[in-house]
């Protein structure tokens, strides 16, 4: 809701504090007060064009400040682009244009872009008028109000759109991997193939290499390690020697202590000569030299080493390689199993999708309706009896469908009987359109748009019965929003909650657009001149009371 605006040297007006309430504020005042000026400088405050020519004349800048109580979806736009604000302070929003062009804005003191400022102006402000292409004449909103309207909740369509989207996007990647791999498949076939018949085996080439490394050892080493082993061969060894000494000695070793510590050191010889033995003859076997058997060793190394640069992988990554391809080929020979339960899905949630989708559809077809017969109440006492209203729900190709359903929801009207529907905009005159935008915020009372919604003039052209109903209807929906009535009417006027007075004032050759806000009396003195005219008469007065006591 706005519940302040602060304008300064903006085209006659120097200097202006306004404070605004709830309910229904109406602003009157002599053609050529300088209502619109008002409304430019609000409209500068919420993201409209900042044009040089709004400057007053001898000023360098003009700047508007609005507050308002922001709304919730408010402050969730302002966090979403890191703007915080405390939901317990006003919002405020400052405005500045150079009277050499170039503009500022500022929400709550942070800099912010015009883009962001026009979509929070949106938010919080409607501005029905002779030229508004915004609010209700945008088809975008139309199928969020219809909803809001027939109590329609989209979360099962857009729960059920989400499953389907996620099927498909699965069913994509998979296709494409499956074309992928199938353009690999020969390739595929032929590799898995090599690597089948070269029979990888795990830690392979380390194996190889160390074995071959062995031999080769062993080639070098051959006559010095036979000789080693030939001292250990034979009755004259020295580890045949020792074991004879040690059998005789076990025979005197009870002679002596000393003895029986030799014969100790001898069998701890004999045990250690024998292990150096045993280790002796295993290791010959290890190295030993087979030309026929290191060629074979050799050449299986080299094929190994090939196919590790082949496939540009290291020699132990063979194996995993080749597990990799076969998987590959395996998934192309399974993947149309694959793919076909993947298709299923995707046909089972698209089926489920469409099913609540058209329930939604039913249900918004019957919405329609029912918002058709309210607007149509409204239209006669409003002089529109003529016109017909239409809210159309047109089915959408399935490249269009969305989270909300397979729905485009557009308002539509025929001014005259017989005349082709068509858009607001396109149809209405500047009256017709704003007293048909006053007909269905009424059909539609508390159904969406702005806190604070302003029509400006929207009883141009009426007057008598029509004046009355439009200012009845204007009471009636300001029960539930805060409206701002700029009128000329003074069947409309009095039945505002709020009264100000626009006037114009001269000081020489300076003149200054002012506002006020309207007591009592002065609110009657003012129903009385716009009844009677220049001058006020008595029957005037009478009459302005009689409007104020109806309210």
């Amino acid at each position: 809701m706005l519940t302040g605006l602060s304008i300064r040297d903006v085209v006659l007006i120097e200097a202006l504090d306004l404070e605004f309430a709830g309910g229904l504020g109406v602003l009157t005042g002599e053609t050529g007060a300088g209502k619109s000026i008002l409304l430019d400088a609000l409209g500068l405050a919420l993201g409209a064009r900042a044009d040089s020519g709004l400057v007053r004349n001898g000023a360098e800048r003009a700047q508007v400040t609005a507050s308002f109580d922001a709304p919730e979806n408010v402050v969730s736009l302002l966090a979403e682009n890191d703007i915080e604000i405390d939901k317990k302070e006003p919002l405020l929003i400052r405005r500045s244009v150079k009277a050499d062009g170039g503009s500022k804005a500022f929400i709550n003191d942070q800099p912010c872009s015009a883009a962001l400022l026009r979509d929070v102006g949106a938010a919080l402000v409607e501005i029905h008028g002779q030229h508004d292409d915004r609010g209700m004449l945008n088809p975008r909103g139309h199928r969020l109000l219809l909803d809001s309207f027939g109590r329609c909740d989209t979360a099962l369509v857009a729960s059920h759109y989400t499953a389907w989207q996620e099927a498909k996007s699965r069913l994509d990647v998979a296709r494409e991997a499956l074309e992928n791999a199938a353009r690999d498949r020969e390739w595929l076939e032929h590799a898995v193939a090599e690597l089948a018949k070269f029979n990888p085996q795990p830690g392979e080439e380390e194996q190889l290499a160390g074995e071959r490394s062995d031999m080769q050892k062993g080639e070098r080493i051959a006559e010095d390690l036979k000789a080693v082993l030939e001292s250990f061969d034979g009755p004259k060894s020295g580890l045949a020697l020792i074991r004879s000494a040690a059998r005789k000695l076990d025979r005197l070793a009870d002679a002596h202590p000393l003895l029986a510590e030799a014969l100790t050191a001898l069998d701890r010889a004999v045990i250690e000569a024998s292990e150096a033995e045993d280790k002796l003859n295993a290791a010959a076997r290890a190295i030993e030299f087979e030309p026929a058997r290191l060629d074979e060793i050799e050449e299986r190394l080299f094929e190994l080493r090939a196919l590790a640069r082949k496939h540009n992988v290291a020699p132990d990554a063979i194996v995993s390689l080749q597990e990799n391809l076969t998987a590959r080929l395996d998934s192309i020979q399974a993947g149309g199993e694959g793919l076909a339960k993947l298709e299923a899905e995707v046909r089972a949630k698209h089926s489920a999708f469409v099913d609540a989708a058209e329930a939604m559809s039913a249900a918004r077809a019957q919405a329609a309706a029912k918002l058709d017969a309210a607007v149509k109440a409204e239209l006669a006492p409003l002089k529109l009896d003529a016109a017909q209203f239409q809210t159309a729900v047109e089915r959408l190709p399935e490249d269009r469908w969305s989270s909300t359903g397979m729905d485009r929801v557009e308002f539509l009207i025929s001014t005259n009987p017989g005349a082709p529907f068509a858009p607001l905009a396109k149809i209405a005159s500047g009256g017709e359109l704003s007293r048909f935008i006053l007909a269905l915020k009424v059909a539609l009372a508390e159904e969406g748009g702005a806190a604070t919604i302003i029509f400006d003039e929207i009883d141009r052209g009426v007057g008598g019965a029509v004046a009355a109903a439009i200012g009845e209807r204007l009471a009636r929906l300001a029960r539930h929003t805060q409206l701002l009535a700029v009128t000329h009417s003074p069947q409309v006027a009095a039945k505002g909650q709020a009264h100000y007075f626009i006037a114009k004032s001269s000081q020489g050759t300076v003149t200054r657009t002012g506002v006020v806000l309207l007591d009592a009396e002065a609110r009657r003195q003012e129903i009385a001149r716009m009844l009677s005219g220049a001058e006020v008469t008595d029957e005037a007065r009478a009459q302005a009371e009689r409007l104020l006591e109806g309210v």
